[in-house]
């Protein structure tokens, strides 16, 4: 329901451009196959990063570069997570995903039914030990707030407040406030943190310029 909410079958052929911290960013689906850009300038270079279904590559000035084994996870991994965010919940129908219905709350007088959301090893990506929540709105089926923890970096905790909520030909895009947590706290305590302003706020997660290119 949440993903029919948030765009349906339109999804799975989409071709979108997108704006997020200075960076380009274009998402192209069509059924299994997929491509994801990323394209920006470094020290008077344009650089593009491509990842699809035969793997990623960099782009300097128009000519394809090596990378290594490390700059193949990173640049997989922060392209994948841009895209994942922009487009939720569009990949939680993955194969590797694991979905556990959690029940019912309230924040702010709003009734959310709650997703936990944990991947397989197996094709679940380099952080594949990340832990999410989804607060999907009762009424709106759409998917209001969102936290997750991670191990890397020694770990953290955090909560997504949504906001600029609007919706591109049929498909629905939005912002969020980022809030931060100690590490260990339970993801099912952040709403009840976040009524009480409790929550350090963070940053923003801006998705602008959002062009249909299709």
């Amino acid at each position: 329901k949440a993903i029919k909410a948030h765009g349906g079958k339109k999804y799975d052929k989409a071709h979108y451009e997108f704006v997020f911290r200075k960076k380009k960013y274009t998402f192209k689906n069509e059924g299994q196959k997929y491509e994801y850009t990323a394209s920006s300038e470094k020290n008077g270079a344009r650089v593009k990063v491509i990842l699809n279904n035969e793997g990623i590559s960099r782009i300097i000035d128009g000519k394809k570069t090596p990378l290594t084994p490390k700059e193949v996870r990173g640049l997989t991994g922060g392209l994948n997570s841009v895209i994942y965010f922009a487009t939720l919940p569009h990949k939680l129908l993955d194969p590797a995903v694991n979905k556990t219905y959690k029940g019912t709350t309230s924040i702010k007088g709003q009734s959310y039914e709650v997703l936990h959301i944990y991947f397989n090893e197996e094709n679940g990506g380099v952080d594949h030990d990340d832990n999410f929540y989804y607060w999907i709105n009762a009424k709106t089926n759409r998917i209001d707030y969102l936290a997750y923890d991670y191990k890397v970096n020694s770990g953290g905790v955090r909560f997504r407040s949504a906001y600029n909520t609007r919706v591109v030909d049929g498909i629905l895009f939005q912002d969020y406030v980022n809030y931060k947590a100690p590490v260990g706290t339970a993801l099912s305590d952040l709403p009840a943190l976040f009524e009480k302003g409790e929550l350090k706020k963070l940053s923003v997660i801006e998705t602008e310029n959002i062009v249909n290119l299709k």
